[in-house]
């Protein structure tokens, strides 16, 4: 059997048949009914034009519909593109003609967006319209109807170097597609994760009889996604990765997170791992499970063993809050989607420093010049990361040459992080060695927020930074220059970017100075303006 997930997939229904693969509140498929929605919704993409290496856009909130579409796509040996659900218009249409997306699957209640942009996207084929209770699309399809109107597409021969692709931010400029092989990515998944399942898998064949044999001794795995699949967090570690050992994935219903939503989910569907984004969903959850005591209505979290989050900032205090509640293992992930780096293992016996993770076997630390940092040396180097390392970015040589790039024969990634070498050989992480705010796992550019700002005929200049919040890791805030005379508030800027940005781009504070301070070679000065916002502040 080829490493590749289709087939994997593939093989997984015809063994664990009608065992759960899909929940989502009252929606239940079963392995076998969903493989067989995935191919019929095959044959509707591939009646589209869609073949090899075509690319879907998924512009969708979490739901069945999402992992359905993602399947369809790879059976093809198509490739699924992520569309963050808070793009607006450009963004959207950024997304479309970068992937070169030659159809889309999205939630009715987002199609105001995609009407508007439907006319100026000539490249894609089909547009999918998944009924959530929002208008129709005029010139749209219906996600059922395809469903039911075609004959599920055969099964194909299929390899381990066809791609996988997931749009990330990076540090800087728009969004840009991270590629990967298959088999690789795979490969790396089942040596590293799915040893936590209690799979001890070497070969991709030997997978669906350990799957299958983990359901029978009721050691099976059920993984809740609280955060979006949109996101590589949500996707890898809450559906792809639990997935291929055969896992149920339960999607939550709500669309913005609620923590009482989770854990309700959890102690309902008996689930066995939570995936979360750091702080910011973990202080909300230790809320909510004191709020249901209070009450007279504790959950139950005995069946989740597992706690999984990457992306920002877990606490060793919230970790040590959670862990009165249930013995938890906490993993906490250094990664990006670039590549993984290192990981945190916090139990009641051993509860480690915030930012200070294991280093990955295959990940090294070097200085710009390409020196590896000697550890308990004090020398910060920038993070790399070795082992599945992506093919590049898609469509961006340059930026591909600059993250991707080989030391001593080896292939590493660089995805921006800094960090110190401990004397132990463990990393302690610094952070970005760019000015990319990374606000409640979404990553936002101060340069774009810039430029929308400046676009108001009161504005001189401007300067975005992010400042430290409890709630969201950090919030985009600013400082702005106006012109003579100007009465313009901060406030009212904020408002004026509203129908520009995506809601977590928007400042959440914007501060009017006499002049925005920048270097004498026109470099802006963020230093200066992160303690010009942090002392306004307060």
């Amino acid at each position: 059997m080829e490493a590749n997930y289709a087939t994997l997939w593939e093989a997984l229904a015809d063994t664990l048949g009608d065992r759960e693969a899909l929940v989502s509140g009252r929606t239940r498929r079963s392995w076998t009914e969903y493989e067989s929605r995935s191919a019929h919704l095959a044959a509707a993409l591939a009646d589209a034009g869609l073949g090899r290496d075509s690319k879907l856009g998924l512009f969708l909130y979490n739901g069945p519909e999402y992992l359905e579409a993602q399947f369809a796509s790879m059976k093809s040996r198509g490739i699924p593109v992520n569309i963050n659900y808070r793009y607006l218009d450009e963004e959207l249409l950024y997304l479309l003609e970068n992937s070169d997306a030659e159809a889309i699957v999205f939630h009715q209640s987002l199609g105001d967006r995609v009407e508007r942009v439907m006319e100026r996207a000539p490249g894609v084929k089909l547009w999918i319209q998944v009924d959530d209770g929002g208008e129709p699309v005029p010139g749209a399809s219906n996600y059922e109807d395809l469903v039911g109107a075609y004959d599920p597409a055969p099964r194909i021969q299929r390899s381990a170097e066809d791609v996988y692709m997931l749009y990330t931010g990076g540090t800087t400029g728009m969004p840009k597609g991270v590629m990967y092989d298959t088999g690789g990515m795979l490969q790396g998944f089942m040596g590293a994760a799915f040893p936590i399942f209690g799979m001890t898998a070497s070969a991709v064949e030997e997978i669906p009889a350990q799957a299958a044999g983990l359901w029978d001794e009721e050691r099976g795995v059920t993984s809740i996604p609280a955060c979006p699949l949109m996101h590589g967090t949500g996707m890898w570690l809450g559906a792809l990765i639990p997935h291929c050992a055969g896992a149920r994935v339960v999607t939550l219903e709500g669309r913005s997170f609620d923590a009482h939503e989770v854990w309700s989910a959890a102690q309902r569907e008996q689930a066995s791992q939570v995936v979360i984004v750091g702080d910011a969903f973990a202080k909300p959850m230790l809320r909510a499970l004191e709020e249901a005591k209070a009450n007279g209505s504790p959950y139950d979290v005995s069946s989740v063993r597992f706690l999984i989050s990457s992306g920002v900032m877990w606490t060793a205090e919230v970790k040590r809050d959670l862990l009165e509640w249930n013995d938890f293992i906490l993993v906490d992930a250094m990664g990006s989607t670039e590549g993984s780096m290192g990981t945190q293992i916090t139990t009641r016996g051993n509860i480690g420093e915030t930012a200070r993770f294991a280093m990955s076997p295959t990940t090294r630390v070097f200085t710009e010049e390409g020196r590896e940092v000697e550890p308990g040396s004090g020398e910060a180097g920038m993070i790399a990361a070795s082992g599945s390392v992506p093919i590049g970015y898609y469509k961006d040589e340059a930026k591909s040459k600059a993250t991707f790039r080989s030391i001593g024969g080896v292939r590493y990634s660089f995805p921006g992080d800094w960090a110190l070498v401990e004397a132990d050989g463990s990393l302690t992480l610094l952070g970005r060695g760019s000015n990319c705010i990374n606000t409640a796992g979404e990553k936002v550019y101060p340069e774009e927020v810039e430029e929308v700002v400046k676009r108001h005929p009161d504005v001189i200049d401007c300067l975005v930074v992010g400042v430290d919040d409890e709630k969201f890791g950090q919030r985009v805030t600013g400082v702005a220059s106006l012109r003579a005379g100007s009465e313009l508030t901060g406030e009212a800027l904020r408002e004026f970017t509203r129908s520009q940005l995506a809601s977590f781009k928007m400042p959440r504070q914007l501060f009017i100075v006499d002049r925005v301070q920048r270097a004498p070679n026109g470099k802006a000065d963020y230093k200066w303006a992160r303690e010009t916002v942090e002392q306004a502040i307060g």
